[in-house]
């Protein structure tokens, strides 16, 4: 195998770019993003993550180097973007497709292109598989084609690609078994070599589960609320069955994982997926509940003017600087429909200004409001839990131990 060209430096890109550069494997990263392609060949990263910075050291020694250009080599693993629409509830294959387009302008023949970025089941018969051909390319002759679906969560990025399970999807197990030796270079979990659309659907398949299992517990958080109980216990006391495992309650579900992939199910399936579709409504109205629970508890202790209040929070999982489809984002978009005034936001991990009312220093913020809704479980927060002294606490993550706190 010559020079594998990773394309899309994104979140999954960029890792595992640098995983691969870090264990021996020769590599050229590709962007259409020039500032991003430059910051790299700068030597600077361009998101934080634990361990990132070492990983792209040891890459940088390995000899990995960044571009615009696509290059003519023999491997592609193409790590783009995937959206969907939020009305329709599909998955927007065209990044996927341009990637592809471009790499048919430069491959070699014989060349093996591996999509990692993750899509709805049947993306590939649809809509891949089409484009090659229309190109004049003979799939399995001029190109081989293969699906090796990411399973890494920001925060732990590093780690997950080490010691995490994968999954290939391939049309000649020939192939599959290729590129399960490139994955190898690094990856120490199992590597398990199966076709396309097994590999597609068991990607979507995971993080639905996962959605709905979450879903549940925001029910039974909703449930305990009418009734004064605590979900907390409940959940801890029922998860010492050794048959429930029973996820937490939150204020929402963000990411681009457990967020997007189930209504890539739904869209496909709309008359089949009646449970995932109803969790998934759940979870996307979890900020609305939390709004509901702002203007009770403000209420309760005579806080009546919203800008008192300030949410702590912004990206949608903890010690990441990942806002994509956060829960505070979609509360704050609900919010200007029901409050006077705008809340003030801050996070630790965000330096821009993203929001209106957004601070930049936590003392600042403590000092603006009266009370404190905690959104996401940064480190932060749960180490300077002594600055909350005074403050009326909504804690949507549980990790609070304030005076006056209350949960969902």
């Amino acid at each position: 195998m010559s020079t594998v060209n990773v394309i899309g430096l994104g979140y999954i890109g960029l890792p595992t770019a640098l995983m691969l550069a870090s264990h021996g494997v020769d590599v050229v990263g590709t962007d259409y993003n020039a500032e991003l392609v430059a910051t790299l060949n700068a030597g600077k990263t361009t998101f934080k993550e634990d361990g990132l910075d070492q990983l792209f050291a040891d890459a940088l020694a390995g000899g990995i180097r960044f571009s615009n250009e696509y290059q003519k080599t023999d491997t592609y693993i193409i790590s783009v973007p995937t959206p969907y629409d939020k009305f329709s509830k599909k998955v927007d294959p065209c990044y996927v497709i341009s990637a592809v387009h471009s790499v048919l302008e430069v491959c070699e023949k014989g060349s093996t292109v591996v999509i990692e970025s993750t899509v709805s089941p049947g993306t590939v018969d649809k809509y891949v598989r089409p484009s090659i051909t229309e190109a004049g390319f003979v799939i399995g002759e001029d190109i081989n084609l293969v699906h090796a679906p990411e399973r890494i969560i920001p925060g732990n990025m590093v780690y997950e690609l080490l010691h995490n399970n994968r999954t290939i999807g391939a049309d000649d197990k020939a192939v599959g078994e290729k590129v399960r030796e490139l994955y190898a270079s690094f990856c120490m979990g199992d590597i398990v070599v199966t076709d396309i659309r097994t590999a597609e659907m068991t990607k979507v398949v995971e993080n639905t589960f996962r959605a709905v299992n979450i879903a549940f517990a925001n029910e039974l958080a909703k449930i305990c609320r009418h009734d004064n109980m605590d979900v907390y216990e409940i959940i801890r006391i029922c998860n010492m069955h050794p048959r429930v495992n029973i996820l937490q309650p939150g204020p929402g579900v963000g990411g681009h994982c457990i967020s997007v992939d189930p209504w890539f199910l739904v869209g496909d399936y709309p008359s089949l997926t009646n449970v995932i579709n109803e969790s998934m409504k759940t979870n996307d109205g979890m900020p609305d509940f939390v709004l509901q629970r702002i203007h009770d508890i403000m209420a309760e202790n005579g806080i009546s003017d919203p800008a008192r209040v300030g949410l702590y929070g912004l990206t949608y999982k903890e010690n990441v600087d990942d806002c994509r489809e956060s829960p505070t984002l979609q509360l704050l978009e609900s919010q200007k429909r029901h409050l006077a005034a705008p809340l003030k936001v801050y996070d630790p991990f965000i330096s821009e200004d993203l929001v209106e009312n957004q601070f930049h220093d936590l003392d600042e913020f403590l000092a603006s409001v009266d009370m404190v809704v905690i959104m996401v479980g940064h480190n932060e927060i749960k180490e300077n839990m002594e600055k909350l002294g005074g403050k009326v606490v909504l804690d949507t993550r549980k990790v609070c131990k304030a005076d006056r706190v209350y949960y969902l």
